[in-house]
């Protein structure tokens, strides 16, 4: 099953995709970095081989064409943190969402605001990866994050690798940093998106169905 979906966060709406397998353990929903969208083809990548898996995805915006206009608000972690909190309590409500487990995929600075929504959210956050993402942004909650947590990044990417370690060392959870080999940030390079959907989707297995 998929279909376009309309989250209703406050006072604005968020447009989405929700695919769910059959018998899915639970959804992870995306949380995109700045200047991206629901239809960011590696997000839409990784969630087409999570499906593959059996587990549902939900793609949502963060913002809305207007408030992406101020390039203020794509940087702003509490915002998008809101919205990733928001979009989880509607998909909560929903009635083919009943009795499963949800889990968040953050890429770059959406990395930050799933960690922090997954603070935030407790244990009803089954497992939180990050692709790319800046934890470091969230480092004043990161040791309240109860949700296994992977980090991805890729051996090429310098800056961020160290930033990784960094938030790895604060997460008291199950954790564990996956260094995708000759991958820069974008991980455009061949087979090292494919090598993040991969990992990613055996996180989700394990511990969606926990």
């Amino acid at each position: 099953m998929e279909k376009e979906v309309n989250i209703v966060a406050d006072s604005v709406v968020l447009p989405g995709t929700l695919a769910l397998p059959e018998k899915a353990p639970g959804i992870v929903l995306f949380a995109h970095g700045s200047g991206s969208s629901r239809f960011s083809p590696r997000n839409r990548y990784v969630a087409s081989v999570l499906q593959q898996r059996g587990i549902g995805t939900l793609l949502f915006d963060l913002l809305t064409r207007e408030e992406d206009l101020i390039y203020e608000n794509r940087f702003n972690i509490d915002l998008i943190t809101e919205r990733v909190v928001k979009a989880t309590e509607w998909l909560a409500q929903q009635e083919e969402a009943q009795g499963l487990a949800f889990g968040y995929f953050g890429a770059s600075t959406g990395a930050a605001a799933a960690l922090k929504a997954a603070a935030r959210l407790g244990p009803r956050i089954k497992a939180v990866v990050s692709r790319g993402g800046r934890p470091d942004l969230a480092l004043d909650i990161l040791d309240r994050v109860q949700s296994p947590t992977l980090l991805i990044v890729g051996g090429y990417d310098e800056a961020v690798l160290g930033l990784n370690r960094k938030a790895l060392e604060k997460l008291k959870t199950v954790k564990h940093l996956e260094i995708i080999p000759g991958a820069t940030h974008l991980f455009e390079e061949p087979g090292t998106l494919e090598q993040v959907a991969e990992v990613a989707a055996s996180w989700f297995q394990k511990y969606l169905a926990a």
